[in-house]
Order: C-alpha cells, then structure tokens, then sequence
C-alpha cells in the first residue's frame, strides 16, 4: 500500500500476501485502521485501501494506537487511556508511575516524529542519542553515567 501512489488502492489479497499475514486478520487491522482515519476503502472492481492522508501526516504513534491501543505501559500514564491503578496508594509518590511515565514520554516521542513517509526512504533511519532517548529517566534515577 505504502509503495503505491498516493490515493490508489490496493486490494487486500495483495496486501495480505506481500506482507504473509492471513487475509482475516489484515481485515481486522484494516477496519481499526479505517475507523480512525489512516486509510479508506474503495469499492468495485479495481477497489480495496489506500492511505487516507499522505503518509508524511501518519505517525507510527497513531497506527499503533489504532492497532493496539495506548502507547503506555500501565493505565495510569495513559494520556488517551488515562485509569488510576487498582492497587495504587498514591499516585504522587509511586516510584514505578514516575519510571513508566517517562518510558512513555519516551516512547512517544520517538512514535509521534516518525511517520509511514520514513518507512519508504531508503536512508537510514533517525539516529537517536542515548541521552536524548533516556533523558526522561534522569529526572527517576539521576542523570546519566
């Protein structure tokens, strides 16, 4: 899907064996995807999915979610999920919320600037400094070594 032109859709058959994925399952991703905007169908005889925006507009961020739901690791760091913890005492004070949210922060920093449009640049990808990737971390443990 991603290699075709921008709008031309691709039948799911095709996807389904480019990407070895049994068709009934590719459907399933291709209703939450379409629920959410990221592609559209396209009827008839020449139908099937195309991208619903140019995929310099898709985040890996916003796929994941429609996939598999919240970034974060544990509900109470959910930005778009967001439930407070059955066993939490106090929020304020839990070392292992302050340790998930910045995984979080993290991850989501990382998903949100990439999109589907690196996915199809032969270049190498981002490169990430450790720093960068964990400076959220220093503010649980300390900084860096």
């Amino acid at each position: 899907m991603l290699s075709k032109p921008a709008g031309e859709p691709v039948m799911i058959a095709d996807i389904a064996a480019e990407a070895h994925v049994p068709r009934k399952f590719l459907e399933q991703i291709l209703l939450d995807l379409k629920r959410r905007g990221v592609v559209h169908s396209h009827r008839g005889k020449h139908g099937g999915y195309a991208l619903g925006r140019p995929p310099d507009k898709i985040s890996f961020a916003e796929v994941i979610r429609a996939i598999d739901g919240p970034l974060a690791l544990s509900p109470c760091v959910s930005v778009t999920a967001y439930r407070r913890c059955d066993d939490c005492i106090d929020e304020a004070t839990c070392v292992t919320r302050k340790v998930l949210l910045a995984v979080r922060d993290a991850t989501a920093g990382i998903l949100e600037n990439r999109s589907l449009a690196e996915a199809l640049t032969p270049a190498a990808p981002k490169k990430i400094k450790r720093r960068q990737a964990v400076s959220g971390l220093s503010a649980v443990r300390g900084p860096l070594p």
